[in-house]
């Protein structure tokens, strides 16, 4: 949706907040230090409190314990960065695609096309796919044989679905993504490495997002799975088999080990790895750069590897390092003790 101008108390009333002081148009959104007069800020981390009070801002979303002492108009929200994030979703301009195939797309014979779907130029389909109503294929899309679009799903440009992907409701998908190809099976035979076939595909729930040059690979022999409404950032791995829970996020560079299983409402940091064949329970965050190397089985937030210090510290800690064992070894009780 499009809109130059909204109504404070109109936003209020749409998405269930508290309307605090005069009531005023706003025609756009921004940060506390950069927003002017006719324009709505939001104030979610209390390291920005300070920018309250010189902001220009004509309306701010925030806490009501934050509202204290503002004497301008305000928005009350429990959660202000939902609220914004909701509000800046009336000023997106996204663009038309106008249904119908274009004259440089290439569909096979054996593919079924809603007629409400966009297809791009440039864009290909394969035999016994199917795109469903009002999904977007945007330009240089590849789809090939035994796919699934579900109905609104957008694929935004050069997306691949390799083969046997099947995408539910409301997927978005970005640049590069590729989904459906190879996992990384192979098998060691009298010294050399035998390719172990790719026989499942990847299944993706409702209202999922899969970032830029992403990657999922399908199943060995059953199919990768995310469940609904996962999120994935760009450049993320995911291996075969894998699977999913629904509302779990993972940010950028973090990477998924073939057969993994992970748990709902899961938040995994960016270049976080988490190793092959292990489950991960419901709600558990794991940090940024953090190694998973055991199944987890309580909620929680995980984390490992060594704190940033400067390189003088970190030589001396290294080196302390390697004296760990031997100091472990002669302390009572120690590993020495019990073996």
């Amino acid at each position: 949706m499009t809109a130059s101008s909204f109504i404070a108390s109109d936003l209020a009333a749409r998405f269930g907040l508290e309307l605090r002081g005069a009531d005023r148009a706003v025609d756009g959104v921004g940060t506390l230090a950069d927003a002017g007069p006719g324009q709505l800020g939001f104030l979610a981390n209390p390291r920005y409190r300070a920018q309250l009070a010189q902001t220009r801002a004509g309306v701010v979303v925030l806490r009501g314990s934050d509202a204290d002492g503002w004497a301008g108009t305000a928005l009350i929200a429990p959660d202000p960065y939902v609220a914004f994030a909701k509000i800046a979703g009336l000023f997106e301009r996204k663009p038309d695609h106008p249904p119908g195939i274009h004259p440089t797309a290439v569909v096979d014979a054996d593919a079924r096309i809603d007629a409400s779907a966009s297809i791009g130029p440039h864009a290909s389909i394969g035999a016994r796919s199917r795109v469903d109503a009002g999904a977007v294929i945007g330009p240089g899309c590849v789809i090939g044989d035994d796919c699934v679009v579900g109905a609104g799903c957008v694929l935004v440009a050069r997306v691949t679905l390799v083969t046997r992907v099947r995408l539910g409701q409301r997927v978005l998908v970005h640049p590069g993504a590729v989904l459906g190809a190879d996992g990384f099976g192979i098998a060691m035979d009298h010294g050399q490495w035998v390719k172990v076939p790719q026989l499942g595909g990847v299944v993706v729930g409702d209202d999922c997002e899969i970032g830029a040059n992403t990657s999922i690979d399908r199943g060995a022999l059953d199919d990768t799975v995310l469940e609904n409404d996962v999120r994935l950032d760009n450049q993320i791995q995911i291996g075969h088999n894998v699977r999913i829970g629904a509302h779990t996020a993972m940010a950028g560079c973090s990477a998924v080990a073939g057969s993994a299983r992970i748990g709902r409402h899961c938040l995994i940091g960016g270049g976080a790895g988490i190793l092959g064949h292990l489950e991960v329970c419901d709600r558990v965050v794991i940090t940024a750069m953090s190694l998973v190397t055991h199944s987890i089985h309580a909620a929680g937030e995980y984390s490992s590897g060594t704190p940033l210090m400067t390189n003088r510290d970190w030589r001396k800690s290294a080196a302390r390092f390697k004296q760990l064992d031997r100091i472990a070894r002669r302390t009572p009780g120690s590993v020495k003790d019990t073996e």
